[in-house]
């Protein structure tokens, strides 16, 4: 049947449930995986989620969230029957369970006590999608036939050979409840299992003594004929009515809602903003928008999620891999003498695999986003050159036209250390992170197979708009569909002959030019994705020099105050992106993109040291000539 290990998840310290099965043949390793897959993709509060499937030739392991609970059958066989109410209850989360497993494709063939999980508050949780199917079924056979299913709550049609579907899902809902509060199997009592199915076959269901307000919806879920049954949905109507979980548990749920929905990536998922001043304002002047946030500054660090679960009642001499660990690389791209790195330096696509990045400079945010899969929000319409060369966005109207939600893709070449995870999940050999939701915000993280990073955020503008969860979820979604079948997009076509996303930040301050900043090492150096932005530091990190390069509508008072840097009328603002800092933001060209917006292509330049602001701003103009004068010397005029 298999073994279930209580493991230790090292990494990410959490507590993990691990089943080992051990399979007879190739056909089954392959069954089961597509199991597990489906089990995977199916995010909801009340379904136990599964975190990975690992294939060791003979032995095969599933990772699975721990939920520290009893089942429905032990807790009717320790506590007697179920009150109506409290039945009901359990029956109303497993219905919508099972409405959203429906709605991706999966039927779970095994509903049963023994597979409803249910907490200490009283959160119930359905368990073994999928996988009961292909290893931990009670198998009956007879002469004629085979049937996968446990006989006393096994739907009639699946009794007389017919294939499981979503309404015999319903029925063995019906029949778990019915047991719940009956204390018996709606099929009565029999000593042996035959006697079950042949009254299935039948249709023979006891009557009620017990249910109260649950007669009705239970004798709707029990109808012998399938067609006369309500799908998943109207089971979970039906029950909600007659015996609604209590309101501690709605509250539970509706927030557990907002970090779990995942939903199927067919239908159609970035650092935290530097420029934060830059940011898409919407077209009313509601005093409910969302004032830009002043920006962390963050560094860059790899992020490796390496667990191993540990037998917590026994031993295992194999160990257990959960995730893989990555390594960070440093992948700027070559460039030539005058610090140009154009898509020539571009790997062949063929050599990309599925789930992967591929080459930076030409990874298209934007083929990763879709602004049609976010129309149930509003409407929607591509932005597809706003804020970091390694960004795109989706902008979210309201029925009057005006921008009131934004949805972002960014691209990374390392792993944050997340301090702020809520849950993570694995989608073949991606990983998902979902973070705790900020205000008006929400972001979710997507860990490539090749050790990087796309983030997705999803932005509230005005008081009255989407939830920002949802539409980071869905957008996340949209993203692990697309890596699915191959890596990140390509670029439809090149940066202009003039255009900043030509050049390499790190080749804009050399270290002689750095000595503006005493301490500052040129060795020091990080390079951010693309190449598209640079900084420089001191050893003790308490100085810094960055430039990025990025876009916008265009530039005005509203980015600080007026400053002429070589020519160019540039604006510069003091502690904008942290305390002792200075931001001067030069403009370098003006364009018209994709979508026809006019855009101007420009670079910032910040400086952080632990000196006065005016003497600060001074040292980032002085650094930002030097910038417009190495621009010039690498591309032609404007």
């Amino acid at each position: 049947m298999g073994v279930v290990w209580l493991a230790w998840d090292e990494r990410l310290e959490r507590r993990v449930a691990v089943k080992c099965a051990r399979l007879e043949d190739d056909r089954a390793t392959r069954r089961l995986m597509g199991e597990a897959r489906n089990a995977g993709r199916l995010h909801h509060p009340n379904i136990v989620g599964v975190f990975d499937f690992v294939d060791e030739g003979a032995t095969c392991w599933i990772i699975m969230e721990y939920v520290p609970s009893r089942s429905l059958a032990q807790i009717v066989t320790e506590s007697g029957p179920l009150t109506p109410e409290e039945a009901g209850s359990i029956g109303c989360q497993i219905a919508a369970a099972l409405a959203k497993s429906h709605d991706e494709g999966v039927v779970h063939g095994d509903v049963t006590p023994e597979n409803i999980l249910v907490t200490e508050e009283g959160v119930a949780r359905l368990t073994d999608f999928g996988i009961s199917r292909a290893l931990w079924s009670d198998v009956t056979q007879s002469a004629t036939y085979s049937v996968r299913g446990k006989p006393r709550y096994l739907a009639p049609e699946l009794a007389k050979g017919q294939p499981a579907g979503e309404k015999s899902d319903v029925f063995s809902l019906g029949a778990s409840l019915f047991s719940a509060v009956e204390a018996r199997s709606p099929y009565g009592e029999a000593e042996h299992l035959m006697a079950y199915l042949a009254r299935a076959v039948e249709g023979h269901i006891e009557p009620m003594r017990r249910a109260g307000p649950l007669e009705e919806p239970l004798t709707a879920l029990l109808e012998v004929e399938p067609r006369r049954r309500p799908d998943a949905a109207g089971a979970q109507k039906l029950l909600t009515r007659a015996a609604p979980p209590p309101p501690h548990i709605q509250e539970q749920l509706h927030e557990q809602s907002h970090d779990s929905r995942m939903r199927d990536p067919r239908d159609l998922g970035s650092r935290p903003l530097r420029l934060p001043r830059l940011a898409r304002r919407p077209q009313d002047s509601t005093p409910f928008m969302l004032q830009p946030s002043r920006p962390v500054r963050r560094r860059r660090h790899p992020w490796a999620i390496t667990a191993v679960a540990l037998v917590a009642a026994g031993a295992i001499t194999a160990g257990l891999v959960l995730f893989t660990p990555w390594a960070s690389k440093d992948e700027g791209g070559k460039d030539d003498k005058g610090g140009r790195t154009g898509a020539t330096d571009a790997k062949p696509l063929a050599t990309a695999q599925a789930g992967a990045m591929g080459d930076e400079r030409t990874a298209d945010p934007c083929g990763l986003l879709d602004a049609a899969s976010l129309s149930r929000f509003g409407g929607t319409a591509l932005d597809p050159d706003h804020g970091e060369i390694d960004r795109c966005d989706v902008l979210v109207r309201n029925n009057s036209g005006d921008d009131n939600a934004d949805v972002q893709v960014n691209l990374d070449s390392d792993r944050d250390d997340f301090d702020d995870i809520r849950s993570t999940r694995l989608v073949g050999g991606l990983t998902v992170v979902t973070l705790k939701r900020d205000g008006r915000t929400c972001e979710r993280a997507v860990l490539t197979t090749d050790g990087k990073q796309i983030r997705v955020i999803g932005k509230q503008l005005a008081e009255r708009s989407p939830d920002p969860c949802a539409m980071a979820d869905a957008a996340t979604d949209h993203v692990v569909g697309v890596l699915a079948e191959g890596p990140v997009p390509r670029r439809s076509s090149s940066p202009a002959a003039n255009s900043l996303a030509l050049l390499d930040t790190c080749t804009l301050l050399d270290s002689t030019e750095l000595k503006l900043l005493p301490g500052v090492e040129a060795d020091n150096r990080d390079r951010g994705f693309g190449s598209w932005d640079c900084d420089w530091s001191s050893d003790d990190g308490n100085r810094e020099v960055e430039i990025q390069f990025s876009r916008d509508d265009s530039l005005d008072a509203d980015d600080g105050t007026p400053v002429n840097v070589a020519g160019t009328k540039s604006y510069f603002i003091a502690d904008e992106a942290e305390a002792d800092s200075c931001t001067v933001r030069t403009p370098h060209r003006t364009f018209t993109d994709s979508v026809g917006d006019r855009t101007t292509e420009l670079f910032q330049l910040t400086v952080y040291a632990p000196q006065p602001s005016r003497q600060l701003c001074d040292i980032a103009t002085e650094f930002t000539a030097v910038a417009v004068r190495n621009i010039a010397k690498r591309l032609p005029e404007r």
